[in-house]
């Protein structure tokens, strides 16, 4: 016995509005649910213990990248170890590098670990590199004072006049402006050049 039409538009017509109010409605509450519980985890990452630390607010502290490049790194909220005096926990972490040919340098993200003794800076969390000319985005930033590098990895892409380019890792040299690329897998470098 064949169904006929009008039971079957029923049917499809039935289905159309349950997908339409299953994602209208369930979807965004389930959603929701899930951010929570990845709130809930980056609230538990980021708890410093009160006892073993001490907090200060819009800290700025002042270096040399290079030996003659100077920067600073300042943060919303930061966190000093007893344990560890040098090494200065993040919130909301921006380093600002005065490049000699002009250039100006400002890397933000969301945390981070400044070392006053040695001035390295680690960058955590949605980090954002801009000179003016170009943005790089990742989630980790590592610039360390004595070395012409920064190393960026983890969801890298660079946007420049130049083209758009994706990777999983890439060194930066501040003064020649150079990219070394590469993957962590050894696989293909993602790239569009304009020239």
């Amino acid at each position: 016995m064949k169904p006929n039409r009008k039971t079957i538009q029923f049917m499809l017509l039935s289905l159309g509005v349950l997908l339409i109010f299953g994602t209208y409605i369930f979807y965004p509450k389930f959603n929701k649910t899930i951010d929570e519980e990845n709130l809930v985890e980056k609230k538990k990452e980021t708890t410093i213990d009160s006892k073993k630390s001490n907090t200060f607010k819009n800290v700025e502290y002042k270096g040399l990248y290079n030996t003659n490049t100077p920067f600073t790194v300042k943060s919303e909220v930061a966190h000093i170890l007893k344990s560890d005096p040098d090494l200065i926990n993040m919130t909301f972490m921006k380093a600002i590098i005065e490049m000699n040919d002009g250039r100006t340098i400002i890397i933000t993200s969301d945390r981070g670990k400044y070392n006053k003794s040695t001035y390295d800076s680690y960058f955590e969390g949605n980090v954002k590199l801009t000179d003016g000319k170009t943005i790089v985005l990742s989630e980790n930033l590592d610039l360390l004072a004595s070395e012409d590098y920064a190393y960026i990895y983890n969801d890298v892409s660079i946007t420049s006049e130049n083209g758009f380019l994706l990777a999983d890792k890439i060194d930066y040299n501040f003064e020649t402006e150079k990219y070394n690329i590469s993957m962590f897998n050894n696989g293909k470098v993602e790239a569009k050049i304009i020239e």
